[in-house]
């Protein structure tokens, strides 16, 4: 039998199993991926989990607080991805390129760990890095400035590739024609004036984002490495 409101409208039946914590924040997270932030609201969850804000409040304070829970989780996937026996330097490329990825198929996780960045999952990420770190030799001195540096550029790459991504989503022109367009314009630029550049086209036209951001990593590793 179907429900309905006052107003004769009908209304979704109740769910008659119980509602976990765990269910919620994933449920939050389908429909992040698929709507960004916008899509994220507390009507639009008890619709699709078939039950009343009561049930939603019970586990979550609110919106933000269930936004940042969400991020949690998937940041929690990546530590819990993490090799723990590998050598440091390989375990950091794979921790770093962890969070590139996690970043690049929910878009949404960068702009949250941006407005609140001691969130326990982050905070986990930073030890992760520190630790690594260290057992790579970088002196304590050092290491706060290193971790920095290298977490804000897994952050910066990572944002700026979904933000790419989503303009592409709202037009008709997918990431091989955008990168073409882009590198006939860099080789028409005059090579007198912008010989890199020029030079570079060809390279802009096929690189892989994956590809480059570890070549990135690779770069800050052999930077370390000059630290003492």
């Amino acid at each position: 039998m179907v429900n309905r409101t006052a107003k004769g409208s009908a209304r979704s039946p109740r769910r008659t199993d119980s509602l976990s914590r765990e269910l919620i924040i994933q449920a939050a997270i389908e429909m992040l991926d698929s709507g960004g932030e916008k899509a994220l609201t507390l009507r639009a969850l008890t619709v699709r989990l078939s039950t009343g804000y009561g049930a939603i409040y019970h586990h979550v304070k609110d919106k933000g607080d269930l936004l940042a829970r969400a991020a949690d989780e998937v940041i929690a996937g990546v530590m819990s991805g993490a090799v723990a026996d590998a050598d440091p330097r390989t375990a950091l490329r794979a921790l770093t390129l962890g969070l590139f990825d996690a970043i690049d198929a929910h878009p949404w996780v960068g702009a949250e760990f941006s407005r609140q960045p001691w969130r326990p999952a982050l905070l986990d990420f930073y030890e992760g890095v520190g630790r690594l770190l260290d057992a790579l030799g970088v002196p304590e001195k050092a290491r706060f400035d290193a971790a920095g540096a290298l977490v804000n550029y897994v952050l910066g790459v990572a944002a700026q590739n979904a933000s790419n991504a989503r303009l592409r989503a709202g037009s008709d022109m997918d990431r091989k024609t955008f990168l073409e367009n882009a590198a006939t314009r860099w080789a028409q630029a005059d090579p007198d004036q912008y010989p890199f550049v020029h030079a570079a086209a060809t390279q802009l036209g096929e690189h892989d984002d994956r590809e480059q951001f570890l070549v990135g990593v690779d770069i800050f590793l052999a930077g370390i490495s000059t630290l003492g």
